[in-house]
């Protein structure tokens, strides 16, 4: 079978990453017999250098032509100084809603080999961690009114946040899907004892899960969330959440199962395409050598295969895969002990694509 897959290096590592896990999906059509055809379009910032603007109409049109996105990661220090409208960022934004991917999937999973990575204690993990953050991707503050205005203390920013009722009940359902085919509950977390964009999220939520009555519901306040995160993770099975505070507590999920650099995500909407991406960010400080971890992007791509490519036995595969090279002791620098073989960016793809080859 032939696909068609428009792949957003973007800036810093993005490159590095997507070429590893290019390298395993290209491992992935040579055992599986399929034939993917590879799109470079620009985001980011170096999108802004050639074209004077962070989302490209022409990256758009070719996202919306493809099959899937496979996407690295955008920004960096070069295009700090830009107006807001023209920070890289805005490109990442922007594409997600011109595909009008509302919502964004990020498992949080605990690998058994890598339970000495995580910063939490043995007595908080020997239970495991194995979760998802289900956030709501294109509304909420990142997309409401915003600016500059003057106030009697001077000059004043702001920034809105904004739920509708269609918005929250369409996020919900895609978190309460998800809870069917796992341990049956979502926590819904929130800020509804202060603010009004939660208050009409928790009862809009509660009115979803009428229609669930296999799942169970469960309300958190945020700061409490992010403190039963490392408290106990166990206790969470999927989080339904806004676009901040799924922003921030999805990072928080990375790191106490290891490294951000191991989780994947899935950015969905209506149509089959997804956008699929590692939550982590460009990391300048290390791009060009050779030294990130692209196992979040190369399990963002088994995501790809299985959810917009209907190849669910080809996304095993590369899960699998990704395992047995983690058993056989190989780490990137982010992951590395002592006693480990350490593995740069590049040599991690091309074991995980070797283990596909031979499996």
């Amino acid at each position: 079978m032939e696909f068609k897959i428009a792949v957003l290096q973007g800036d810093g590592i993005g490159p590095e990453i997507t070429n590893a896990a290019i390298s395993v999906l290209d491992a992935v059509a040579i055992k599986f017999g399929h034939k993917f055809n590879y799109r470079f379009p620009l985001i980011g910032g170096a999108a802004i250098d050639r074209d004077g603007v962070p989302l490209p109409q022409s990256t758009i049109d070719e996202c919306k032509s493809s099959q899937a996105v496979l996407l690295g990661a955008v920004g960096g220090p070069k295009w700090d100084n830009l107006p807001g409208h023209l920070r890289p960022e805005k490109g990442l934004l922007g594409i997600r809603n011109a595909l009008g991917l509302y919502a964004n999937i990020r498992p949080a999973l605990l690998h058994s080999e890598l339970k000495g990575a995580s910063p939490l204690k043995n007595e908080i993990t020997k239970n495991g961690i194995d979760l998802v953050v289900v956030r709501e991707l294109i509304g909420g503050i990142y997309f409401g009114e915003r600016g500059l205005r003057n106030s009697p203390n001077g000059k004043q920013a702001y920034d809105t946040e904004a739920y509708s009722v269609k918005e929250v009940e369409r996020i919900a359902r895609i978190a309460f899907d998800l809870a069917k085919n796992r341990r049956r509950k979502v926590t819904s977390v929130d800020k509804a004892n202060v603010l009004d964009s939660s208050k009409l999220w928790r009862t809009t939520v509660a009115k979803v899960a009428e229609s669930f009555p296999d799942v169970q519901l469960e309300n958190m306040f945020v700061d409490n969330a992010a403190m039963q995160l490392v408290r106990d993770p166990s206790q969470f099975d999927v989080i339904l959440t806004s676009n901040m505070f799924g922003d921030i507590l999805s990072d928080e999920a990375a790191m106490i199962t290891g490294s951000i650099g191991l989780l994947p995500s899935s950015s969905l909407g209506d149509s089959k395409c997804g956008l699929f991406e590692p939550i982590h960010g460009s990391a300048p400080d290390i791009a060009g050598k050779d030294a990130a971890n692209p196992i979040a992007t190369i399990l963002s791509a088994a995501m790809l295969l299985v959810t917009s490519l209907d190849l669910p036995a080809e996304a095993t595969a590369v899960e699998n895969a990704v395992k047995r090279v983690l058993s056989k002791g190989w780490r990137t620098p982010d992951i590395y002990s002592t006693g480990s073989k350490k593995a740069t960016c590049s040599k991690m793809g091309e074991l995980i694509a070797l283990e596909v080859l031979n499996a």
